[in-house]
């Protein structure tokens, strides 16, 4: 983990400010495992993405294994180095602030998991099962903050957003079925530090489902309302969940209003003229005013370009993935799958975000190729016009 050369951290709460004097929500992309290593998170940076996160990483290996670090936590030592989040999943005090010590020379922030649902984090009291342990994530993210003060690094909240040394603490959660449990554990963990009189956290990020809420199912809006209602004027909040276009969330904010639905973002429409079909108005529920960002994870995953405004993935975001790839390697099966997501047809509830790049046969082609050489030749023989020749 070398630092980068000449590049500087930017807080991710100056990056709420941007985003709100820009009159826009932040875009963010999710803890993704597997998928937000460093190849694509410089393609959704480069397409509008304010701030990323790292996959999950387990603090505790992480600690102890030079080769968790050097497999699990991948940076950009020429640019470009997008902001970056690095999420841990933890459940002891030392073993989070240690973690975060590590990684906070090459972070913009680092930020506790909360919110993993899968059987396997939870039996280990990782992930969902720390919204039953709301002392217990006061403790770590206290204890955090408290050991980059002392490494040196400013963590002041709004203070230190300007500061060049400033860093993060945040945390990812999903919702109770008895929401009050969720109001309860979000008090607890707002309440002031005894040493320093501030909140714990910098920024929350709520994914509205339960632990036991297929990602199928939408998610509760009536609870993120609630929420952001109570809590957004004390912290910024990011939802997580059903981001699939900018012109088909299931709430208005006034900060957020629809872009045109077209798959193209060069459209010469005025605002006045972009309107959203009236299929996607209809899913429009809950105005939340104090909502501060949204985070995407499988539409992101399509679409890079998502947080550009186009509703599908272009072939010019096909082509910087894989530039970047290459100068940033990573196994080949996970290049392959990355393509054929974007490859497919766009996750918009529009009919016309569900263009795809290749159609189901050349996708199963693409599925056959065997290494990066034949993955740029075929995509050469697809492409109309055949690849930029920076690759």
């Amino acid at each position: 983990m070398a630092r980068p050369s000449n590049q500087e951290s930017i807080h991710p709460l100056k990056l709420f400010d941007i985003a709100k004097n820009e009159k826009r929500l932040l875009y963010t992309s999710a803890p993704m495992v597997r998928y937000s290593k460093l190849a694509f998170r410089q393609t959704v940076h480069h397409y509008g993405t304010d701030l990323c996160w790292t996959p999950m990483i387990l603090a505790k290996e992480f600690n102890r294994n030079k080769f968790a670090r050097d497999s699990d936590f991948t940076i950009s030592t020429a640019g470009p180095q997008p902001p970056t989040i690095v999420q841990f999943g933890a459940n002891v005090p030392q073993e989070l602030a240690r973690a975060s010590s590590l990684v906070a020379p090459f972070a913009s922030g680092v930020d506790l998991n909360c919110g993993c649902p899968q059987s396997w984090a939870c039996s280990s009291t990782l992930g969902a099962a720390l919204m039953e342990k709301r002392e217990l994530v006061r403790d770590m993210v206290i204890e955090t903050r408290e050991r980059l003060q002392q490494d040196g690094w400013d963590v002041g909240l709004e203070k230190d957003m300007n500061n060049p040394k400033g860093r993060s603490v945040s945390i990812k959660i999903r919702v109770h079925k008895d929401l009050r449990k969720t109001i309860d554990f979000i008090t607890t963990l707002l309440a002031p530090c005894p040493t320093t009189s501030s909140r714990p956290v910098d920024f929350l990020t709520i994914h509205p489902r339960t632990r036991q809420t297929p990602s199928s199912a939408p998610i509760n809006v009536e609870a993120l309302s609630i929420l952001t209602s109570t809590f957004g004027d004390q912290v910024p909040i990011l939802l997580s969940g059903d981001v699939f276009t900018l012109d088909s969330l299931p709430f208005t904010s006034p900060i957020h209003t629809f872009t045109s639905s077209s798959s193209s973002s060069s459209s010469s429409s005025s605002p006045s003229q972009q309107q959203a079909p009236s299929d996607i108005t209809a899913l429009v529920q809950h105005d939340i005013p104090k909502l501060s960002g949204l985070m995407s994870a499988r539409a992101l995953l399509a679409n890079p370009a998502l947080f550009s405004g186009r509703n599908s993935c272009p072939w010019e975001a096909v082509e910087f993935f894989l530039n970047k790839t290459i100068k940033a390697p990573m196994p080949f099966k996970l290049v392959l799958h990355h393509i054929s997501e974007m490859c497919s047809p766009g996750m918009g509830p529009d009919p016309r975000d569900r263009s795809a790049l290749l159609n189901k046969q050349e996708r199963a082609e693409l599925m056959r190729c065997g290494d990066m050489i034949e993955l740029i030749d075929f995509l050469e023989e697809k492409k109309p016009g055949g690849l930029e020749r920076t690759i």
